[in-house]
């Protein structure tokens, strides 16, 4: 059993349960035993041995000093540090206790901009275990002292919430705890950490204790959190930081509860498919914030971005915003010296954590002093100005700026203007600040004076040459002498050490000297150390002017961003309208239209023409099309102008879009799944005020059983749901339903077809398309003009509803078409070629030999379908055609027995246009039951 250090280390490592411990040994922190090697092992340290009891541990360690840097480090990758500090026991040993568990959700010293949350959740243990909800939501950014509570009614707008905030680390309540599916879904989301935490933090009675301490007992009435599962879950993270020692429960000032009332429902799905912070491929680069963040401030980028992902539905906060976007956009000069003057600010709300956690040193006070010295100049960037009147000059009104006049001058009449990292080492505060350091300081410096000519006189009273006066921490203050004149040193001189070249010696009042100053350094170093902790806790006290500035200067900083966008990119003020309605005028995507020549197109969504079936070939610009009507829409909520020449846009109380999805089968679902998992949370999900985008429904499976998916979607959205929708597809069959729904209208993008060549014109029509242009596609993207071509001959064959030759392969060096190869055909030897037509009304190729599916059934038949359907509408056609491939396979049909006859009878009398979507599946599953 190890004794000692290891010994104590091992002890107290135990009483935590971190991940990792860092104890202070001396002037280091050391990490021993596994601790060590998982360190070495994440932050390339070297490793040691220590010996303990007999046996070897390993030891790493790091300067005391730069334990932050390191603390951080891990705390990135996901581990949990407890730090134990030394201090000196009352019979004058040493012990260590632990001091602070520093965690993802609780680091304070980050160089990232972006909020860092810490999150809690919790749901009722009295509700129905099969019910999804509600749920209690709690979130703080301990950085900026930030908290936030709420109440989601499911899983999905829980999910929604935490992709939206991301928070570094989530405490999940018992009830969700023992919740293996939300927690893995939570997990799959988010790349933060999940912490088990103490059940009782979540117990209604303690958390709304922990509630009242910190924000005052009728804190949660007045600002409308009357939901006790966000109390709970308040209460938790409350303990949480309590308990990490985090040390800045001070800085969160306000409890701000928020509800879905005021909020746009834009889900993780919905918020990855528009590319908001970070694009498909998971870059930030190419996204709409990125492209629209013109920030020059941590905090005004960190709120630009919560606008964005947090779309609003107060219209008067809207148009709050809006006015102001207008006058920044409109005085350029204005707005260019804002800009100039924020972008010497630091970033308040965070030195304002850094001051109440006790961590702030004096470089971090003169940052505060600096940041509120801009706020005159602000002012005077706005006053005479078109700016003088609008919400922009509101922003600055709302801070105190005579109280931070105030603590700025403070702060300037008590910092050096130049002080050390060390907080303890003096050198932290200005000369006349307070009298009895002054009067240490003098008697310092005067001591340091006689020890500063000690060198030159003794070289006059002694006559010696190469003599220095110097010290360092082992020998301490000493005189320094050549060898060479060594022998002539007076009496008083006492030889300490013998060097190479000279010899070092000390005096009796040398020494005297050496400890008058070493007790001048310690008292100097502890009265400027008390007087810069009582004035760091002044600045403390005032955290929430600190936090008010900060907001201020973040505010006016995303404001002043969106100006600069929308006046470079030449973009216009939304019209927020009462009604259901989003009108666009040459509308343009706000991201792509920065990378290309974009055309721009006009968009019409409202009461009588509500649900847009958008088609046109591939690669066309329908994507663009749809994505940029949400993004305009999203845009005008968050309070930005938009990319369009005017537009009109109805408040939504959310967006939610359908886009092509990738397989999960990590997690058991197919494409298909997840595209249906999609669909379904937005026909459960969307309302009449809600914009809803679907890229292609029903793609990810055979052809009649997507159709009826989208076309019962399609009837499910405009009947029930009444959403505003766009909807683009390939299925060509959809377009007829504009002639049976009287909100369904159709618009297709426009292609010029000319001599055999194709373009894509990118303009948006009114009217549905009659083709995909699939093949001409396949040309673009380098398939090979074999293929091309036989693709081209091919499709021209099957609108023709002509026999097709399905050709079979040669073996390698046999000329005469003998012998089998990999594309045989069936019935035929190899290089055979035989005759097949495509039969629409039973789904397959049949061959010119009679036998039905001679060339292969399955996909191919349901891409034929697909294709050969573009000529005509499902309902108009699939009779003619069953007719067509009877006639030209006459002994097929000769042949068929009575049942399958009477089965084709029965499909070909049936008018898809006018069977409802549920009862034709339940007719095409008793045709196959039949049939088999």
């Amino acid at each position: 059993m190890a004794t000692g250090i290891v010994g104590e280390f091992l002890d107290l490592k135990a009483e935590t349960d971190a991940d990792v411990l860092a104890m202070q040994c001396g002037d280091f922190y050391e990490f021993f035993a596994d601790d060590a090697e998982l360190v070495a092992d994440e932050l390339d340290l070297s490793i040691s041995q220590k010996s303990s009891h007999g046996s070897s541990y390993p030891m790493a360690g790091v300067p005391l000093s730069e334990l932050t840097p390191y603390v951080n480090a891990l705390v990135e990758r996901g581990y949990r540090v407890a730090v134990a500090d030394q201090y000196e026991t009352d019979g004058g040993d040493h012990a260590r206790e632990i001091v602070r568990v520093v965690t993802p959700g609780t680091v304070l010293e980050t160089s990232d901009d972006d909020a860092r949350y810490l999150a809690a959740v919790v749901r009722d243990e009295a509700a129905d275990s099969d019910a999804d909800g509600p749920y209690g939501l709690a979130l703080a950014d301990v950085t900026t002292g930030r908290f936030l509570a709420t109440t989601v009614d499911d899983g999905s707008d829980l999910r929604a919430e935490l992709y939206r905030f991301d928070p570094a680390e989530v405490l999940p309540g018992p009830r969700v705890r023992n919740d293996d599916g939300l927690l893995g879904a939570v997990r799959e989301d988010l790349s933060g950490r999940v912490t088990a935490f103490d059940a009782e933090a979540f117990a209604t009675g303690r958390a709304r204790h922990a509630v009242r301490e910190q924000f005052g007992r009728e804190t949660t009435d007045s600002v409308g959190l009357d939901s006790e599962l966000a109390v709970r879950a308040a209460g938790a993270v409350l303990s949480y930081v309590e308990e990490t020692g985090a040390g800045v429960l001070a800085s969160m000032t306000r409890l701000t509860a928020y509800g879905a009332d005021d909020r746009v429902d834009v889900d993780a799905t919905t918020q990855r498919n528009l590319e908001i912070t970070e694009t498909m491929r998971g870059d930030a680069d190419g996204s709409l914030f990125d492209t629209v963040d013109h920030t020059v401030t941590a905090a005004g980028g960190r709120l630009l971005r919560e606008w964005l992902t947090r779309p609003r539905r107060d219209r008067e906060t809207l148009a709050a915003r809006l006015d102001a976007v207008e006058a920044l956009a409109s005085a350029a000069l204005a707005r260019d010296r804002i800009r100039e003057v924020l972008d010497d600010a630091y970033d308040l709300e965070r030195l304002a954590s850094r001051t109440t956690s006790g961590s702030a040193g004096a470089r971090e006070l003169l940052s505060v002093r600096d940041t509120l010295a801009l706020l005159p100049d602000l002012a005077d960037a706005v006053a005479g100005t078109p700016l003088d009147d609008s919400p922009a000059a509101a922003v600055l009104d709302r801070v105190d700026r005579e109280r931070a006049a105030d603590l700025r001058e403070e702060l300037a009449e008590a910092l050096a203007e130049d002080p050390p990292k060390a907080k303890t080492g003096g050198g932290l505060l200005k000369e006349g600040y307070d009298e009895e350091l002054d009067e240490l300081i003098g008697r310092h410096e005067s001591v340091k004076s006689w020890l500063d000519g000690l060198a030159e006189r003794e070289k006059r009273r002694h006559g010696l040459s190469h003599v220095t006066v110097d010290r360092n921490k082992t020998d301490g203050y000493y005189i320094q002498v050549g060898k060479s004149v060594a022998d002539r040193v007076p009496e008083g001189y006492r030889e300490i050490k013998t060097l190479k070249n000279s010899k070092r010696f000390v005096t009796d009042e040398l020494a005297e000297k050496e400890r008058e100053v070493l007790r001048l350094e310690e008292a100097r170093g502890e009265l400027e150390y008390e007087l810069f902790e009582a004035l760091r806790e002044r600045v403390a006290e005032r955290a929430e002017l600190l936090q008010d500035a900060g907001r201020a200067i973040a505010e006016l900083d995303a404001l002043a961003s969106l100006a600069t966008h929308a006046a470079r990119r030449d973009w216009s003020r939304p019209e927020l309208t009462e009604e259901r309605r989003l009108d666009v005028e040459a509308g343009r995507h706000p991201v792509v239209e920065g990378t290309t020549d974009f055309v721009p197109n006009d968009l019409r969504l409202d009461a009588e023409r509500g649900f847009l079936i958008v088609t046109g070939p591939n690669m066309s610009g329908k994507s663009t099309y749809m994505r940029q009507a949400a993004l305009i829409q999203l845009l005008a909520q968050a309070g930005s102008f938009v990319p369009a020449r005017a537009a009109e846009v109805g408040l939504v109380d959310g967006i939610y879009t359908r886009v092509g999805a990738l397989d999960e089968l990590a997690q058991g679902r197919s494409t298909f799944m997840v595209e249906m998992q999609e669909l379904s949370n937005i026909l459960h999900s969307a309302t009449e005020d809600s914009l809803v985008i679907l890229d292609e429904v029903g793609r990810g499976t055979a052809t009649y059983d997507g159709i009826s998916i989208a076309w019962a979607a399609t009837e499910y959205l405009h009947n029930e749901v009444r959403a505003r929708t766009l909807f683009a597809t390939h299925y060509h069959e959809l377009t007829t339903l504009a002639d049976h729904l009287p909100r369904v209208a159709n618009v297709h993008v426009a292609v010029d077809e000319r001599d055999g060549e194709v373009t894509f014109l990118r303009t948006v029509r009114d009217g549905p398309t009659n083709r995909s242009y699939g093949v001409h596609v396949a040309d673009l993207a380098g398939v090979p003009d074999p293929v091309v071509s036989r693709a081209d001959e091919v499709l021209d064959r099957l609108r023709e509803e002509k026999a097709i030759e399905a050709r079979g392969s040669r073996s390698a060096g046999d000329g005469d078409g003998t012998g089998s190869g990999a594309g045989e055909v069936p019935g035929g030897g190899a290089g055979d070629t035989q005759q097949v037509v495509f039969d629409l009304s039973s789904g397959s190729f049949a061959g010119g030999d009679g036998d039905e599916g001679a060339a292969g059934t399955g996909g191919s038949a349901s891409e034929g379908s697909r294709n050969g359907a573009e000529s005509g509408s499902m309902a108009a056609g699939s009779g003619e055609r069953a007719e067509t491939a009877e006639t030209a396979a006459p002994a097929a049909a000769d042949r068929l027995d009575p049942e399958t006859r009477a089965v084709i009878e029965e499909l070909s009398d049936v008018d898809v246009a006018e069977t409802p979507p549920v009862e034709l599946l339940s007719r095409v599953q008793e045709w196959q039951e039949r049939l088999d």
